[in-house]
């Protein structure tokens, strides 16, 4: 099925055609299949290939395999979405050796939230704020696994604001940020990707906007308006411009200062889709495909 079967999620809605991008779509769902060396569904990457030019993100990525989820979903493709789900349910290792800079336990056993990304004998259990705030919004999480992930991530960026490692009331989009004397520390991190910066636990305005966007799905609604709140007084600091609205592409986790390029799109819109669905306590193009996986 190409036609999404979804009317509010699709594409022909803000076009009017009936057939818009139909050929692409399609192509590109075969494409996407390619990617996967076992032909069960789940996607792998190489290091650096997703939206994180500096982050090591390697095998099956959270991410991306979050995204193939949800338009799994939004195509009406029931039954590979629920090979992926049920691969996703072991995104785990089951050998080697357990570090300390990371939290215990793995995703299923002790923790809320999906891993990083795993492959084979090796994994990464840091906390990936947009990819685990993709699996509550597309329904890979249920709704008592999205609540428990949602009071783990608040509870932690709590407890890094009182080590000063936090001075923005959104999450990071990554944590525990990666140090110097950990094994998964790359040598050019020390110069584009420092603990607390860039995708090494930078905050960022799209990240935060799509974590509100979960809030909202999980039905967190005030703690969603404190979070779109406290995003509203993110997006307004520029760091060359002499304007209202920076719109900057991310900030720095211990003083909130603008780090990154003024005017950004991506920050601007998923402002706009946050505040939409903080006002509408719904989340537009989503809210059907999470009724398929719960209702």
């Amino acid at each position: 099925m190409t036609t999404p079967r979804h009317p509010g999620a699709s594409p022909h809605r803000a076009t009017g055609e009936s057939g818009f991008l139909e050929a692409e779509v399609r192509k590109a769902k075969i494409w996407m299949e390619y990617q996967s060396p076992s032909d069960r569904v789940l996607v792998a990457q190489m290091p650096t290939s997703d939206w994180r030019d500096e982050q090591w993100v390697v095998g099956y990525g959270l991410y991306v395999n979050t995204l193939v989820y949800l338009y799994l979903r939004l195509y009406g493709d029931d039954e590979r979405a629920a090979v992926m789900k049920n691969a996703m349910d072991r995104f785990t290792i089951t050998g080697g050796s357990q570090h300390l800079h990371v939290h215990e336990g793995l995703v299923l056993r002790r923790k809320p939230y999906y891993a990083l990304w795993s492959y084979k004998m090796h994994s990464s259990e840091r906390f990936d704020l947009v990819g685990n705030s993709l699996a509550i919004l597309s329904g890979m999480a249920s709704p008592s696994r999205a609540g428990d992930l949602i009071n783990w991530i608040e509870k932690e960026c709590a407890a890094l604001k009182v080590h000063g490692e936090l001075a923005i009331d959104l999450p990071p989009v990554l944590f525990p940020y990666i140090r110097e004397n950990d094994p998964d520390w790359r040598p050019r991190y020390a110069e584009y990707n420092l603990p607390g910066d860039y995708h090494n636990g930078g905050v960022w305005p799209f990240t935060c906007g799509l974590y509100i966007a979960a809030l909202v799905a999980a039905g967190k609604y005030r703690l969603a308006q404190k979070k779109l709140d406290a995003l509203t007084a993110l997006v307004g600091p520029a760091r060359s411009a002499d304007v209202r609205f920076g719109f900057n592409e991310w900030f720095r986790a211990k003083d909130a200062k603008a780090m990154g390029q003024d005017w950004q799109t991506w920050s601007a819109a998923m402002y706009l889709y946050a505040a939409t669905c903080v006002e509408r306590r719904s989340t537009p193009l989503l809210d059907g495909i999470r009724k398929i996986r719960h209702g």
